[in-house]
């Protein structure tokens, strides 16, 4: 078996770990700080970022108007403050909608045209980037997107939410420090640790998973099996918290060996089109129809999740969905309803299954069973409530 490694950020971890960015060698003199939201800056880590980054040595300005689901807007704007303030490197803090906003911004900061001209899939164009991005060093917040260790970056252009990366867009140095998640809402906690477990389970599926991607997913959903629940309900519990950190930094892991399959497609096409539907909540809502569909697809795999998910005696296929179906309930998002945010409110749930295989196609050829737009459909009107 043929596989290949390569993930050229270097991750500090661990609770406190934010300190060592004074000494963590930064990659230029003067940062654009991106950030979204207004809790970064109230809780005090924008300026606490500041001050380290002024003591390795290099300036800041900062950009705080992130969208949860980053704009092309965003990208375009951080790109220009970059080139007029002369930013040799940007900080993406947040979580992963402020970092993936970091890694677009830091394409468009040295290369002319529109980040659609290098986007593939949809109607992006897919050409080649001529010039090597500005570094980006990531801190996230939160525990879900694993975008701090791999080089994914997602944008949405209104119509289109399409994930975008190549060698270039890997952070060039990653902070995970779990004291800056512990005021993290309980809700939001659970939203971002389900995103992590099906980074994790959607790269153990896939066709191109491999042994190195294997042993990091099934590591990533076993800390989330053990952890999730106890950090949404308590979460002031630092070791609950370091453990979905280390869950989803390993689903970023799973994400540079591996890759999503079509359950990301298809709720990148529900929070496009709805774009006030948290990603997270949008892959709760699906996942335990899509589950269901791959069950018999991929049967041993399905039962060492389970395994890992905390159901040590599984030996069904069905038995991931209902430890899945479990956890959700223990986190209290098992009622999450889709109609609450618009989608699928006219019926019409193939224009989602449209646009995720028009968008982000590829996705659905590394599903180990293949399923059509009519199969999507069905999924997500299972779903619907």
């Amino acid at each position: 078996m043929k596989f290949s490694y390569y993930m050229p950020s270097r991750i500090f971890f661990g609770p406190g770990s934010v300190k060592k960015l004074a000494r963590g060698h930064l990659p230029g003199k003067k940062a654009l700080l991106v950030t979204g939201g207004s809790s970064t800056t109230r809780l005090g880590y924008v300026d606490k970022v500041r001050a380290l980054l002024q003591e390795g040595g290099a300036d800041s300005v900062v950009y705080g108007k992130v969208h949860p689901n980053p704009t092309l807007e965003n990208v375009d704007d951080c790109a220009a403050i970059c080139r007029a303030e002369g930013c040799d490197f940007i900080v993406g803090l947040g979580g992963g909608s402020s970092i993936d906003t970091a890694k677009a911004a830091a394409v468009m900061a040295t290369n002319g045209g529109a980040y659609w001209d290098y986007v593939a899939g949809g109607s992006g164009k897919g050409k080649p980037v001529p010039n090597d991005p500005l570094p980006v060093v990531a801190i996230t917040t939160t525990a879900g997107t694993g975008t701090e260790a791999d080089p994914w970056t997602v944008v949405t252009n209104g119509e289109e939410k399409i994930g975008f990366g190549y060698d270039g867009t890997f952070p060039t140095l990653s902070i995970v420090d779990p004291e800056f998640m512990v005021s993290v809402p309980p809700k939001m906690t659970a939203y971002q640790g389900f995103d992590a477990l099906f980074h994790a389970t959607e790269g153990y599926l896939a066709s191109i998973a491999s042994p190195m991607s294997d042993m990091f997913a099934l590591e990533s959903i076993r800390l989330v099996g053990k952890s999730l629940a106890e950090a949404v309900n308590n979460g002031g519990n630092m070791d609950a918290r370091a453990d979905i950190a280390l869950a989803n930094t390993l689903s970023g892991f799973v994400e540079t060996l591996s890759s999503c399959t079509s359950e990301h497609a298809i709720e990148h096409a529900m929070s496009a089109l709805h774009p006030d539907l948290p990603h997270g909540a949008g892959l709760i809502m699906i996942s335990l129809e899509y589950y269901k569909v791959f069950a018999d697809a991929c049967a041993d795999r399905f039962i060492e999740m389970a395994r890992a998910l905390g159901k040590a005696d599984a030996k069904d296929p069905m038995d991931f969905v209902e430890a899945l179906a479990a956890l959700q309930a223990a986190c209290h998002v098992d009622g999450l309803k889709m109609s609450e945010y618009g989608v699928g409110a006219d019926g019409d749930f193939l224009k989602y299954a449209d646009n995720a295989l028009h968008t982000m196609g590829n996705l659905f050829r590394l599903d180990r069973k293949q399923v059509s737009r009519e199969d999507v459909a069905g999924i997500m009107q299972r779903s619907y409530r």
